[in-house]
């Protein structure tokens, strides 16, 4: 069995369906990206496969046990970041994983050296006999990620893991979640596409609380509109025979004009699977004394592929 599985999981609040069937399992090894724009749903569904909050309907399992009618051994297995990552502001950073770790049932000597093991993997040494109100926002980042390793879990949920943070603090904590991948089953809930580009293995989009996606990112980018995109800056500033002879090619379908400025015209030419070598473009422009001064195939974003989906699915 997965390490995390939902099944149908439906949370209505009044007239307000804010998630909507929503189905997916997630194995050891795999870091799930659980994308969405504001409102679309993300942080309820995780607090409801948390056990933290009731679903008006479906369930949710954690390595096997459900959330809600056998929390405590779902919880055992589980560290859950939640998005802000409260914790108590007036204790020192030792002092409150010391406190976490005596809520999980550690004895005092396994606690400690788990905490041991942290303080070098999280990067909390400098910090530990600080206050927590005193942190920097990456720093009490870096100590709601140590309390949801605290146990060692099996499954881990992160909502937003890098909110807030500096590009340095935001590598180093994407460089730990894929340190810690390939022994957990993890969920991040993030609308950062770049995060889902860097630590995920597969993707999943959700909008007004539906999932219109579950693919890896690479699946997803190949549903970019802008993959198969050959852009061209051509020496002509009349581009319409250039035009006549790439359209007539089977393996180039719409042509654009992108912009002309200083007697150069960039064009965008959108192509098939069986697309044409440049160097056939280029000859076949050259024969009718059209030189090619630019090219490069248009690089597919996660940007795209998330608005095109999720413009689609508010349309439904």
């Amino acid at each position: 069995m997965a390490l995390v599985e939902t099944r149908d999981l439906v949370k209505r609040f009044g007239s307000l369906t804010a998630v909507d069937q929503i189905s997916f399992s997630v194995e050891r090894g795999e870091v799930v990206g659980f994308l969405g724009p504001n409102g679309a749903g993300k942080s309820t569904a995780m607090k409801i496969i948390s056990g933290f909050m009731e679903p008006t309907s479906g369930q949710a399992w954690i390595d096997g046990h459900d959330s809600h009618t056998d929390p405590i051994a779902a919880r055992r297995r589980l560290g859950y970041l939640p998005e802000g990552a409260p914790a108590y502001a007036d204790m020192t950073v030792g002092a409150f994983l010391e406190f976490v770790a005596g809520m999980h049932g550690m004895t005092k000597a396994k606690a400690n050296a788990r905490l041991a093991e942290l303080v070098d993997r999280v990067d909390l040494a400098e910090v530990w006999n600080q206050r927590i109100e005193s942190l920097s926002k990456g720093f009490k980042r870096r100590v709601g990620i140590a309390q949801a390793l605290v146990h060692d879990p099996d499954a881990l949920i992160l909502d937003e893991p890098t909110d807030g943070l500096d590009p340095i603090q935001k590598y180093e904590m994407r460089d730990l979640i894929r340190s810690i991948a390939p022994q957990k089953a993890i969920i991040i809930s993030t609308h950062i596409l770049e995060e889902v580009e860097a630590v995920c293995t597969r993707a999943i989009i959700i909008a007004r609380g539906r999932m219109l996606a579950d693919a890896t990112p690479a699946e997803l980018l190949a549903r970019a509109p802008s993959n198969g995109t050959l852009a061209l800056a051509l020496a002509t500033a009349d581009p319409q025979g250039a035009i006549d002879i790439l359209s007539k090619h089977p393996g180039i379908g719409r042509v654009d004009i992108v912009h002309r400025v200083n007697g150069v015209t960039r064009i965008a030419v959108q192509t098939a699977k069986t697309r044409p070598a440049i160097d056939e473009i280029t000859s076949l422009l050259g024969r009718s004394n059209i030189a090619v001064t630019e090219f490069y195939m248009e690089r597919a974003t996660l940007d795209d592929v998330f608005r095109q989906i999720t413009n689609h699915g508010a349309e439904n």
